[in-house]
């Protein structure tokens, strides 16, 4: 009996050794395994990140956009329906004879802010362009952002205005974004932009609450002097002060220019877009001088 009773304990104790002994072997073999998995999941998310690819909040991604020739397009800032061709056929000569006392403190005001910007870049003409560009992008956002509440505020449309001043600081972005390609700011240059545009803004966005049409008059010459910087910079490329170089790529998809488009076609291009924002300014100015509001004229928006 006692014999039977010891046989029977030394079996129990042989299988649940065995049980043991396989829980160990399973958990030893699989452990590793599963770190291996975590490990190349993490290394998986790691290329993508690498690759730019962020994942999706609930489901938000963008579509695959290819431009006409079927090559993927490489750019996040703008889409082919946002790209035009610059009409170079406009005056770029063309010029507003200030009449009234507001549209007299307007252009003394400009050229006032000219003769500093000129002693400061002399014949730098690129970091004088660039530098333009961060001012010039300020006021249709102030203008729009001011429209935007009002039509808030008082539950009404603006005629499309809240639009075209914002395509216009949009569109001189874009062409800060495109001088930055060119030229290469310096610590210095980009301190002075953070003070530019920090007391800039500030000014503007008074100005254009106490006179909306003082303040489309002041950007009206605002672009008549980048007209002239513009055409001073196309003038130092075809006298070989500045160098030709090839057109930033993009430039080219923006304004649709051919392949082998140069600083010239840029900047050519440029000015024309700098002529359409005068009219604008001008005629947004021109509106308020006839006691209307903005609204009651259709803005010109589709330009960009």
């Amino acid at each position: 009996m006692k014999y039977i009773t010891l046989t029977r304990f030394a079996a129990r104790a042989l299988s649940n050794s065995g049980r043991n002994y396989q829980c160990r072997c399973f958990s030893s073999s699989t452990m590793p395994e599963i770190k291996d998995q975590q490990h190349s999941e993490e290394k998986k998310s790691e290329v993508n990140n690498n690759n730019g690819v962020v994942s999706s909040y609930w489901g938000i991604t963008r579509p695959k956009v290819k431009r006409e020739d079927g090559t993927e397009w490489p750019w996040n800032c703008f889409m082919p329906w946002d790209t035009y061709q610059a009409d170079v056929s406009i005056d770029v000569s063309k010029h507003h004879v200030p009449k009234s006392f507001a549209d007299k403190f307007a252009y003394r005001s400009v050229k006032f802010l000219r003769v500093f910007s000129d002693l400061y870049f002399k014949e730098r003409y690129g970091c004088h362009a660039m530098m333009l560009e961060t001012i010039a992008g300020v006021p249709g956002m102030v203008g729009g952002m001011l429209l935007h509440l009002k039509s808030l505020r008082k539950f009404e449309h603006s005629g499309g205005w809240i639009k075209a001043l914002l395509e216009e600081a949009e569109n001189e972005r874009m062409h800060l974004m495109t001088m930055v390609e060119l030229v290469k700011p310096s610590w210095h240059e980009r301190l002075l932009v953070i003070t530019a545009q920090g007391v800039f803004f500030n000014a503007f966005f008074v100005f254009y609450l106490i006179s909306p049409k003082a303040a489309h008059r002041f950007v009206g010459y605002l672009e008549e002097e980048a007209l002239i910087s513009y055409t001073q910079h196309l003038k130092a490329i075809e006298t070989g002060k500045v160098q030709n170089v090839p057109a930033p790529a993009i430039a080219i998809d923006y304004w649709r220019l051919p392949k082998d488009a140069t600083l010239k076609d840029v900047i050519t291009v440029i000015r024309a877009d700098e002529a359409h924002h005068r009219d604008v300014n001008h005629f947004a100015s021109d509106i308020h001088h006839q006691g209307k509001q903005l609204k009651q004229a259709p803005a010109p928006i589709g330009y960009h």
